[in-house]
């Protein structure tokens, strides 16, 4: 005894219990497409009734026109990616329809034009209106069009495309990964994105080889015609004694019918292939990019109205269709001029729309603030515009490379917007919120910086350059090498911003250095020292901790490209304390020969900034590590002045400044400074390599 016991609906089919045991079913909906498959190729075997047969016919129009309608629809080419199955599918329909109806005609011919039904008798008598030749004609013309012109484009259309998508697989997953590590994208649309591009070769594959199926209906139609004709012509003479006249009107005739009755569907099912594989662009459907690309402008419809009503007027032309056609393309034409006219002068829908109600408060409201961002007045959009080549955008990408090239990490992305509060010609770089430089420029007007050595001074509007402060002067494009001659260092508008944001970048390098950041740059030190940082982060050193110490490297703008050095130093002395404070001394003197030459250049004899002995006794005995840490206020302000100063002299002379001291007090010192000189870079004693030499050039607190 067995019994069907319907399941949960998350659980999935049924259950049929058999002798008390239960046997879960597949679901319906997965049971549909091998019950068709087998009913397809069950119609090649079993008779078929005419009234089947009509439906039959009937349901493999409508499932032609279906799939054409849904392909017309289609905005992307894997929105339909079972269309290779439904090709197949609907190719065995029409073949199993074929031997069906044949059967039906070579069995049941003699007795009228509808022994296989009324359809195939409305296609033979109405459509090619009981005409032999028309019908033979016919047939062989859709034949050829689905053959020749249709299905061997489409089919080499999906063979390029198929080569294409594997050759840019590897592209374009290097480019998932760029984006993936650059925090543009997470995990989860990484492996979405990846999937999508290996889907998109599957179909394109996919399709190359099934556009094989319609090519081979096409050749099996012809076949097929030819068998019925012949066999329909042998059996009506020689088995029913009928004229061959008659026989032809019966068999021959029903054969045609057949024959265009299959052939219709298969074109259409063809040009659907067609429009699949040929699509370009992922925006529209086929009737959207119709209409944005072939009827919106004016200019070409008007040059046609003019080219055919000049058609027209050619002696013996049908002159009532041409400039029917000409006045259409006209009007067309004046509409659409019209409607871009008024759109260009139209104001902002914030104007035009009237007010509404407040929607309701959610926290899709709540933005997030950008880590970095760049607001510009409304004549500087040229400059991000990119249909106007969006120099700016260019120049941004640049700067954020070789900030990463340089400094060792890759900062957030530069969030462009416009403000229509500033002035037209001004721009404002903010961090997290915050306005940390402002400067105004002029496209099409170049910066002429004074160095400090120019012959001659330029007219113009004059300022100061706004990432370093030096005086400078706005000129005319011409009048650049006039500029040059006189010694000026002459930049364009996008390159003033472009360096604005670097020197920024670099001065607050640590406060970009986000925990965001910080995964990334783990996630990339994994790749060449997995060990490393498996052992290192967290396991020895928090990730707090590890992001301090970064931290407090760009403070004192120390590069972190080193990330090897700086993971080694950390598992060496994570163990033995977990003071951020103490872990960056360690690192710095691990990393002294990259940040002396980061200081110095490849120079091997440092010159360097030294405070006399007493001076530093006095020093260590306050901010050392038995001191209470506070200076006396002049002692301190002697000390920063004359920091100051020397390092202004160090710098006249092409020299870097740089301050040694005890690495007991170079902390403290280097905070000291930090306002004061903060170009002025201390160095402890134990981060000099032993391979330099050191030449002290300035001593603070000498007797005069």
């Amino acid at each position: 005894m067995s019994a069907l016991v319907p399941t949960p609906a998350n659980a999935g089919g049924l259950k049929l219990n058999v002798a008390g045991v239960q046997v879960r079913l597949p679901p319906l909906q997965s049971l549909a497409v091998p019950v068709i498959i087998l009913m397809i190729l069950a119609m090649m075997i079993l008779p078929l009734q005419p009234i089947v047969l009509d439906l039959l016919f009937t349901f493999n129009i409508a499932v032609a026109i279906v799939v054409l309608l849904v392909s017309t629809y289609t905005v992307r080419p894997l929105d339909f990616a079972v269309f290779p199955t439904v090709l197949l599918v609907t190719t065995l329909l029409r073949l199993s329809l074929n031997v069906a109806s044949t059967r039906a005609v070579l069995m049941h011919g003699h007795t009228g034009a509808d022994a296989a039904g009324h359809v195939i008798e409305a296609i033979a008598h109405i459509v090619v209106g009981g005409n032999i030749a028309v019908g033979i004609n016919g047939f062989a013309i859709l034949t050829v069009i689905n053959f020749i012109v249709v299905t061997k484009g489409a089919g080499r259309i999906a063979e390029v495309s198929a080569r294409f998508a594997l050759d840019a697989m590897p592209g374009k997953q290097m480019a998932i990964d760029a984006d993936l590590n650059a925090g543009v994208i997470d995990q989860e649309e990484a492996r979405r994105r990846r999937a999508e591009v290996g889907h998109e070769a599957d179909f394109f594959g996919s399709m190359d080889g099934a556009s094989k199926f319609v090519r081979g209906d096409a050749i099996a139609g012809m076949l097929i015609l030819a068998i019925n004709v012949v066999g329909g012509l042998v059996i009506g003479v020689v088995q029913h004694d009928l004229s061959i006249s008659h026989a032809a009107d019966n068999y021959v005739l029903m054969a045609i019918g057949d024959a265009l009755v299959a052939q219709v569907p298969a074109l259409v099912i063809s040009v659907a292939a067609g429009m699949i594989v040929s699509r370009v662009g992922n925006e529209d459907d086929v009737g959207g990019q119709l209409a944005k690309q072939l009827f919106n402008a004016p200019r070409a419809l008007g040059i046609a109205a003019f080219v055919v009503a000049l058609l027209g007027s050619v002696p013996g032309m049908p002159h009532f269709s041409f400039f029917l056609l000409a006045g259409g393309c006209a009007y067309l034409a004046w509409r659409l001029q019209r409607d871009q006219a008024r759109a260009s002068i139209a104001p902002a829908p914030a104007d035009s729309e009237p007010a509404r109600d407040p929607a309701e408060a959610s926290w899709e409201d709540v933005a997030p603030v950008d880590a970095l961002g760049l607001e510009v007045g409304y004549k500087l959009i040229t400059l991000v515009d990119k249909d106007r080549g969006a120099e700016l955008l260019g120049r941004i990408k640049g700067v954020r490379k070789k900030f990463a090239q340089e400094v060792g990490f890759l900062p957030p992305a530069v969030h462009i917007r416009d403000n229509l509060e500033l002035r037209p010609s001004a721009y404002r770089l903010t961090l997290k919120g915050a306005v940390v430089g402002e400067a105004e420029v002029y496209p099409g007007m170049l910066l002429a910086i004074d160095p400090g050595h120019v012959t001659h001074k330029l007219s113009g509007p004059t300022t100061t350059d706004p990432a370093f402060g030096l005086p400078a002067t706005w000129i005319e494009a011409g009048s650049r090498e006039q500029a040059q001659v006189a010694g000026y260092t002459v930049v364009d508008a996008a390159t003033v911003i472009a360096t604005h944001l670097h020197h920024l970048m670099q001065l607050h390098a640590s406060r970009l250095l986000g925990r965001n950041e910080i995964q990334h740059l783990l996630d990339h030190a994994s790749a060449y020292a997995p060990k490393l940082v498996e052992e290192v982060v967290p396991k020895l050193v928090p990730v707090a901790i590890f992001q301090r110490v970064l931290q407090n490297l760009l403070d004192e703008a120390v590069h972190v490209r080193d990330l090897r050095s700086i993971l080694e130093s950390l598992g060496e002395h994570g163990a033995r304390t977990q003071d951020a404070a103490e872990l960056t001394a360690e690192v710095r003197r691990a990393i002294g020969p990259a940040l002396v030459q980061q200081v110095f250049g490849p120079a091997r004899e440092l010159d360097v900034i030294a405070i006399d002995p007493a001076l530093e006794n006095l020093l260590l005995q306050a901010l050392g590590p038995g001191g209470n840490g506070a200076l006396e206020p002049g002692v301190a302000d002697f000390v920063v002045r004359s920091a100051a100063l020397a390092c202004e002299e160090h710098e006249g002379r092409g020299i870097p400044g740089a301050l040694l001291v005890p690495d007991a007090i170079r902390l403290a010192i280097a905070r000291l400074m930090k306002k004061a000189a903060p170009r002025l870079r201390v160095l402890g004693h134990s981060e000099i390599p032993e391979t330099h030499t050191i030449r002290i050039g300035r001593i603070i607190g000498e007797a005069q």
